[in-house]
């Protein structure tokens, strides 16, 4: 089992970390860390991931391809041609195409979303209807190879359930206990529905400052328009 997970400067360390602490787990697998070079790559915790080999040399038809997100950094890359042909040429060969958060928008501007349903962080979802994508605010979604899970801790759940596909429930099943994964959140306010109504609203007006919401919506709409 080849899973091949792009990193890069300033992703969302826990979209990355999620899927690979149930995936690394999996039977005969093999995994890769693809950036442009190998190096380290810092993330938006400060801490900094291995990139284990550049694009040039990385796997071309992995059987899981992987795409975590993030915010500015994230959608800085919708303009990196290396990196968008990199998701675009592999995913085309790859059993599986996945991502968590908003690194579905970076598989939409890959033109690797059109025509499935696909999650993301739910401040974002609109994002992907640019891309020929029918967005769902769903916790993880399943359609055909593609397999897309919502905001940045969805990606545990989302883990789980590929793993099942991939290796059976009563593996998964394992990995949830060994995890101990048993989520029990000291406050209602994981998504916007069940927040208070102040939370939400905190929440969305950081990620507007500055105009900063606009500029990705932008990045968004630019990048879309060049696939018509």
């Amino acid at each position: 089992m080849r899973i091949q997970m792009l990193v890069y400067p300033g992703m969302t360390l826990l979209d990355l970390i999620g899927p690979l602490q149930t995936w690394a787990r999996l039977p005969n697998a093999e995994l890769q860390f693809a950036w442009k070079a190998p190096g380290d790559i810092p993330t938006d915790a400060g801490l900094s991931v291995n990139a284990t080999v550049g694009f040039s040399n990385a796997w071309e038809d992995p059987d899981i391809l992987f795409a975590p997100g993030g915010l500015d950094p994230t959608f800085a890359l919708l303009d990196d041609d290396e990196t968008i042909h990199f998701l675009a040429s592999r995913g085309e060969k790859a059993k599986w195409v996945t991502s968590v958060c908003t690194g579905a928008v970076l598989l939409g501007a890959a033109g690797l979303l059109k025509g499935y349903r696909a999650a993301t962080h739910w401040f974002f979802l609109d994002q992907l209807e640019l891309y020929g994508a029918t967005p769902s605010d769903a916790r993880y979604v399943f359609d055909r190879n593609r397999a897309t899970g919502g905001g940045v801790t969805a990606g545990v759940d989302f883990g789980l359930v590929m793993a099942a596909r991939i290796a059976g429930e009563p593996f998964a099943r394992s990995v949830q206990l060994a995890m101990q994964y048993a989520p029990e959140p000291p406050f209602r306010s994981g998504t916007p529905a069940e927040a208070l109504p102040e939370t939400a609203a905190a929440v969305r007006a950081r990620f507007e400052a500055n105009g900063r919401a606009q500029a990705l919506r932008d990045a968004c709409i630019r990048t879309a328009a060049r696939m018509k």
